[in-house]
């Protein structure tokens, strides 16, 4: 099983090179981060090349709306667009996760659209994930069938899903069929406990056993660890079982 360090969560109180060779020196496969638009990219970029991590993904800018892909603001919605491919070009990040934001429900089309513009801006893939309403009230993009539909309307191959664990056990439940299921189009895979999005191990979902199942149909991706905690090393106990699923 391929680990990732999530930098949006993990290790808060550091800096973004400081939070990389955390994890390196933790034993993590990669890293991923949220929003690094405040850190200058290229102590990220050099970071990275001293540790030999890859970093897997970054967001597209939050803003006040949760993100801004779907929103109506064609320019606010492209400018956060551009702006994570030029942050990603410069730290050679894998995938950008673009954030639909809380828009209208009948956004659909646009965010289609939007995606099939982005997609045509680069070469880096780019991530849709659907949110749970509990953590992300007014999310647009809030169910796995949702974002199935939407990417096959946007029928791109640099499109593709970023399936969280924690989000689809509490939007929907049977997690393991649901993301066979949508496996030809997952990207990549984090996870937390649920319901609380804590410790792993603290979890009504067993995360390494869905994780085994992932794998043994195919995923050959990374697992992101994406999980809130107090104190990060102390929380780190399920990592070497993890490693060996």
């Amino acid at each position: 099983m391929k680990l990732s360090a999530n930098l949006g969560f993990l290790w808060p109180g550091l800096s973004l090179p400081q939070q990389i060779e955390r994890a390196q020196a933790r034993g993590f496969d990669a890293v991923e981060c949220h929003w690094p638009y405040a850190q200058d990219p290229l102590p990220v970029r050099d970071a990275l090349q001293r540790s030999g991590l890859p970093m897997l993904s970054l967001n597209t800018l939050r803003g006040a709306s949760n993100g801004l892909c779907a929103m109506p603001d064609d320019q606010a919605a492209e400018s956060a667009i551009l702006q994570a491919i030029a942050y990603a070009d410069a730290v050679d990040a894998q995938a950008i996760h673009c954030m639909a934001g809380q828009a209208p429900a009948d956004s659909t089309s646009r965010f289609v659209q939007r995606l099939q513009w982005a997609a045509d801006q680069t070469q880096r893939t780019l991530l849709i994930e659907p949110l749970n309403p509990q953590d992300a009230p007014g999310y647009f993009l809030n169910s796995l069938d949702q974002a199935l539909e939407i990417l096959a309307a946007v029928d791109r191959v640099n499109v593709r899903l970023l399936f969280d664990l924690y989000h689809v056990q509490r939007i929907h439940g049977d997690v393991t069929p649901r993301l066979l299921q949508a496996l030809p189009w997952v990207e990549h895979i984090q996870f937390a406990g649920a319901p609380h999005r804590g410790h792993p191990l603290d979890s009504e979902l067993n995360i390494a056993w869905v994780a085994r199942a992932a794998i043994q149909g195919g995923y050959q991706g990374y697992f992101g660890a994406e999980y809130k905690t107090a104190d990060t090393e102390a929380s780190l106990d399920w990592l070497d079982g993890f490693r060996r699923v």
